[in-house]
């Protein structure tokens, strides 16, 4: 008896496990998962082949799992070349090579700020380009493409900031009109530009005032009292503020601030003001 119901147990195993084979139920590749087959699996205890329409919908478990994209074939996003806050030599040949196509209306400085960002996206747009602001290699590709190599007098030029539209009291009489804005200093008599150099101010900590002020005082060969540092061609104006000239800014540029003076980087332009320049001539310091 046992035997007999042995054997009629095992011809119901070999039926299930046909009918499973039939209906594509196989285990995954690790042979311990669900397969992916969307049919249902058969009973243990089933003697035929169920109907192959299923009486009722497919459960959510039954369906085949969702493709997973291959990251190695995935197009990879745009990684930007440079950015706000990047500082190095490709940043000023970017900003020499926006000057050429008049997007860039600043000396190059090597600085990666909200104008280079603003000339940017202008260029962009111009290009019909995404207006991102930063440059990535579709965006410099481009540029490479319209502008030509950048000269040396081009990359780090003497004097080449652009004059802001003078404060009305630099209109009259002879005085250094001095603009924050655009970082330049014009020597102007009756309200004519008779030079201009390009300028740097103080730090967050230690600003240039702003205002009308005098020359109180001229040093051609002034040292610091405080910071025992050189300051030739000094011009005093504001409590021992000054327009001097600044080794430092003519080798590293924005990249530093003063202590308050206004820092003049083409010596040679300074030296010539410094000629004309009188004691009682008029400051103004406006952004």
């Amino acid at each position: 008896m046992v035997k007999r119901s042995s054997s009629v147990i095992r011809r119901v195993v070999l039926a299930a496990a046909a009918v499973a084979l039939a209906a594509g139920c196989t285990p995954d590749a690790a042979g311990t998962g669900p397969g992916t087959g969307t049919g249902p699996a058969p009973s243990s205890t089933a003697t035929t082949a169920p109907s192959s329409t299923p009486t009722t919908a497919p459960t959510t478990d039954d369906k085949p799992p969702s493709p997973t994209a291959d990251p190695s074939s995935a197009t990879p996003s745009a990684k930007p070349l440079m950015g706000d806050g990047d500082e190095n030599e490709q940043v000023r040949e970017l900003q020499a090579r926006l000057r050429q196509l008049d997007f860039f209306d600043r000396a190059p400085t090597g600085f990666y700020g909200t104008m280079t960002a603003g000339a940017v996206k202008k260029f962009q747009a111009r290009r019909g380009l995404p207006q991102t602001g930063s440059v990535d290699e579709k965006t410099w590709q481009q540029l490479l493409s319209v502008t030509h190599k950048p000269t040396a007098d081009e990359l780090k030029p003497s004097t080449t900031n652009k004059l802001d539209t003078p404060d009305p009291r630099c209109m009259t009489g002879r005085v250094m009109c001095i603009s924050k804005e655009s970082r330049t200093l014009a020597w102007m008599i009756d309200g004519k530009v008779v030079s201009s150099m390009d300028v740097r101010f103080g730090s967050e900590n230690t600003p240039t005032r702003e205002g009308l002020f005098k020359v109180d005082s001229k040093s051609r060969d002034h040292v610091s009292t405080i910071y025992h540092t050189p300051m030739p061609y000094a011009m005093f104006f504001s409590r021992g503020q000054a327009v001097h000239f600044s080794a430092d800014f003519a080798a590293r540029g924005y990249a530093g601030a003063s202590h308050g003076c206004v820092n003049v980087r083409d010596r040679a332009k300074l030296s010539a003001l410094f000629d004309q320049v009188k004691v009682g001539d008029k400051v103004v310091v406006h952004w």
